[in-house]
């Protein structure tokens, strides 16, 4: 499995090599004025891209779940209903109000909400990642 996976770097690698060597070899100012060279010197190099992080996703949710179910699966779901109560309370105490975006667009007041459910679960994740710390430094010294 390791000799596939490293095999799929070094294709992936050298294909993405030769596709950059490509545009830069075009040039900026004839990709920007050609949109049929456009599509055919920067569409391989996307999908190249895409291909990557479709594995890297694949790959990533894949170990995710064989870890949850190999490890401790109370302490996960412990975890996971914390995060989501944090989100609940997060979306509960956020405000929603319709705004005009720069491009003419409006914000849905619902739309308006979630930003504010996301920076305020930011904001008590970062409060309580820093309070772990502090607690974790405190537990250090005084164990001493």
């Amino acid at each position: 499995m390791n000799k596939i996976v490293n095999i799929l770097k070094i294709v992936f690698g050298v294909l993405g090599a030769i596709l950059f060597v490509r545009i830069l070899n075009t040039g900026d100012d004839a990709i920007e004025a050609d949109i049929a060279l456009q599509t055919s010197v920067l569409n391989p190099y996307m999908w190249v891209s895409y291909i990557i992080l479709g594995i890297t996703i694949l790959a990533v949710l894949a170990f995710s779940v064989k870890a949850l179910f190999s490890g401790n699966v109370k302490k996960t779901l412990i975890s996971l209903g914390t995060f989501i109560l944090i989100i609940a309370i997060s979306y509960g105490i956020a405000s929603g109000v319709e705004t005009p975006l720069r491009d003419g667009d409006v914000l849905s007041a619902n739309g308006s909400r979630w930003v504010g459910a996301g920076l305020n679960a930011f904001y008590i994740l970062a409060f309580l990642a820093i309070a772990a710390m502090l607690l974790s430094s405190v537990r250090k010294i005084i164990s001493k």
